[in-house]
């Protein structure tokens, strides 16, 4: 087959002054569908992401039972799989088990490879999991010697792959205490905590080392917990207590993804103006809203307003319960000095930022080092690795370091950005483009991941 033609990036020529509207985030989505599963009721959630990572999210859960329809474009209503013993589980019959056998593709979602197996120990079958060839160098060893610990059967992958692996439930897990190595991803920390409350013995789980990127995704998990009646807390800096008992099936909306706002926002800072991101909410747990204290470490301005001056035309205002707060608005972007500064930022909260700040580091007029990633390796790509590659490819500077990059501004030149299968690296490459004539995309299809019509999204805020 021949592989698509490589996407060439538009340059910006002129500043922008333009209005963004996002789907859902991929995250709330992920955590929202999970937790639906496991209620005791039915559930419907406006506002969805459409993409790939959460079409394979529902395909999973509907494999393990769940009954998924979509009244609208962007609304799910889940229906919950009976629970074990109430009625007989569907497909094929595993030979060594007995149960009925399914197959879940994670493609390269990490939230699916890590959400998914928590539940299957849960259920009353023996759940197979494979995925894309990529998403075998992902990280998961931890998350499974977690949940053998906790009572679940687990057959493990072949030594140094993390697919393909299976896990067979037996309709009920123990549960109780475990010592969880999250340092590689938040999501095992995630994907315990959401299981929990199916647990009998509920979950209380430490962090061994206690290290924990992307801390504000564990926040998330606490606050979706609450929202489905879950009762669960943080007892330490290090340790996390969940109390066994019934989920409540709710009506829903997700927040806007703001981290897929990053390449949009940062687009002011590189061709001038102001970028607009509607449906922005004032307070949230996403750590996409670190974007502003970034984003003004690079030079912008960033203001946060009440929806009320939204032209016509800039997409539907946020739907109800977008946050439990109601307060959403519009987040501005805006580069008043016409030049991007050089900084020194930890990103540890937020390492899916990474590629978007890169960018700007790379265009910036001062050298700058970005730390607290060094997680970022095992990502849908070694994301250090790509980064630093295709910055050097361009002309720029780029050094690895053991927790993140260091990059010093050099001219640079138009080339053939690779994606390396990676929506975020496709981004990055846009970005670029904006300022640096000849610029290519290899596969920018790899957007569809998280954000379906990236494309034409990036046209029509730079015709704005």
């Amino acid at each position: 087959m021949t592989a698509p033609a490589a996407w060439p990036a538009p340059r910006a020529l002129g500043p922008l002054d333009a209005w963004v509207r996002l789907p859902g985030s991929k995250s709330l989505t992920a955590r929202y569908l999970v937790l639906a599963a496991l209620a005791d009721g039915p559930s419907r959630i406006d506002g969805v992401l459409r993409a790939r990572d959460s079409d394979l999210m529902e395909d999973a859960l509907a494999a393990l039972g769940a009954r998924i329809s979509h009244p609208t474009p962007d609304a799910v209503v889940v229906v919950p799989a009976a629970r074990p013993g109430h009625a007989a589980g569907q497909g094929d019959v595993g030979p060594a088990t007995g149960l009925p056998s399914v197959t879940v593709d994670v493609g390269l979602a990490g939230t699916v490879m890590r959400f998914v197996p928590p539940l299957a120990a849960v259920g009353a079958r023996q759940v197979q999991f494979s995925g894309d060839p990529a998403a075998a160098s992902r990280p998961i060893t931890p998350l499974l010697d977690a949940l053998e610990s906790l009572g679940a059967t687990v057959d493990r992958p072949p030594p140094g792959a993390s697919l393909p692996f299976s896990v067979t439930g037996q309709g009920s897990l123990a549960g109780g205490q475990v010592r969880l190595n999250s340092s590689g991803s938040s999501q095992f920390l995630s994907a315990l905590l959401l299981a929990a409350p199916r647990f009998a013995n509920g979950l209380e789980v430490t962090l061994d080392p206690p290290e924990l990127p992307s801390r504000p995704h564990a926040n998330m998990t606490l606050r979706c917990l609450a929202a489905f009646g879950g009762r669960a807390r943080q007892t330490s800096e290090w340790s996390w207590r969940v109390e066994p008992g019934g989920l409540t099936g709710r009506l829903l909306a997700a927040e806007p993804d703001l981290s897929n706002a990053g390449p949009f926002l940062a687009a002011a800072l590189v061709a001038g103006g102001t970028v607009r991101v509607a449906g922005w909410p004032l307070r949230t747990d996403q750590p996409g809203d670190l974007l502003r204290g970034y984003l003004e470490a690079f030079g912008a301005k960033v203001t946060w307003a009440a929806p009320a001056a939204k032209p016509t035309g800039a997409g539907p205002a946020a739907p109800d319960g977008a946050h439990p707060d109601g307060e959403v608005g519009q987040l501005s972007v805006s580069a008043p000095g016409g030049a991007i500064s050089g900084v020194r930022l930890d990103l540890s909260p937020a390492g899916e930022l990474a590629p978007t700040l890169a960018a700007l580091a790379t265009l910036a007029d001062s050298p700058s080092r970005l730390r607290g990633i060094g997680h970022l390796r095992g990502h849908e790509t070694d994301r250090l690795a790509a980064l630093t590659s295709e910055i050097n490819r361009l002309g720029g500077d780029a050094r690895e370091l053991s927790d993140g990059l260091e990059i010093h501004p050099r001219p640079l030149r138009g080339a053939l950005v690779r994606t390396y299968g990676d929506h975020r690296m496709a981004t990055f490459g846009a970005l670029i483009g904006l300022a640096v004539p000849g610029v290519e995309v290899e596969d920018i299809a790899a957007t569809a991941k998280t954000l379906p019509g990236f494309t034409s999204l990036w046209r029509e805020m730079m015709a704005a």
